[in-house]
């Protein structure tokens, strides 16, 4: 069997009387490719910022290479900061939003948490900055600033920049949603280019059709829950449930 990367136990997520996620049950193997999908509102988005608690869980357990998060007392369970922070480099994030640093190239907004979270020497940061931004296409836009390069050409930017804390693991927030139409096939491609590293991979989208292409697994959210799940084959073309055919039904023109 391959090796437990992340495993989710009841998570849930409320915000006021809200439920956003209402136990959310989940295991990733170490170099599996994840694409969850759902409507607006069906939680994914918040899963996504629960596994790298940028929110913090109401209730249930995130367990990260067999270590479970956080302390357990009386009361619940007890989140310190600095763990997080730690957890957070193993964590890397990609948003909707590129979140660049505008008084920085790209290559020093690469660089930046290398420096300033791991520690690393400017030079070795440097170093690696200038691997990352070749690996996404991007080694002769190194000394741009971020007001000079296209949508997705700032996306990769912030794929490098995820890249360059060298992370356990990779979460990608529904990344395209934020560019024209132009300009997601090269966000795509290099997200492509990095699922065939054996990386281990969370995506929120709507791209069906690159969905079918990426993951080795797919979730289909629903209210809060996992709804169903299974292989591309089997969500995207032969769905089960009646929710599920209904979501594709609406994204008809997508090609596999």
């Amino acid at each position: 069997m391959a090796e437990e990367v992340l495993r989710l136990e009841g998570l849930r997520k409320s915000f006021g009387t809200h439920e956003v996620l209402a136990g959310i049950d989940l295991t990733v193997a170490r170099g599996e490719r994840i694409a969850i999908l759902g409507s607006s509102g069906s939680g994914k988005s918040t899963l996504l910022r629960c596994i790298n608690f940028m929110e913090l869980p109401t209730a249930g357990r995130v367990v990260l290479d067999g270590e479970p998060v956080g302390e357990a007392t009386r009361s619940g369970i007890r989140y310190r900061e600095a763990a997080l922070c730690r957890l957070r480099t193993r964590i890397g994030m990609i948003f909707q939003q590129f979140n660049l640093f505008p008084h920085m190239t790209a290559a020093e907004n690469v660089a930046e948490g290398p420096v300033s979270v791991l520690g690393l020497p400017r030079r070795e940061a440097a170093e690696r900055a200038a691997r990352h931004l070749s690996r996404v296409g991007l080694a002769d836009k190194a000394g741009q600033y971020p007001s000079r390069l296209s949508g997705g050409q700032q996306q990769r930017v912030a794929i490098a920049r995820a890249l360059a804390m060298e992370p356990e693991m990779l979460l990608f927030d529904e990344p395209t949603s934020a560019l024209d139409p132009e300009l997601v096939g090269e966000v795509l491609d290099a997200i492509l280019a990095l699922s065939r590293e054996g990386r281990t991979m969370l995506l929120v989208t709507h791209e069906l059709g690159f969905a079918y292409h990426f993951a080795t697994r797919v979730l289909f959210l629903h209210d809060g829950r996992i709804h169903e799940e299974g292989t591309p084959e089997q969500v995207l073309k032969h769905p089960r449930q009646e929710r599920t055919r209904a979501f594709i039904g609406r994204h008809s023109t997508f090609a596999f």
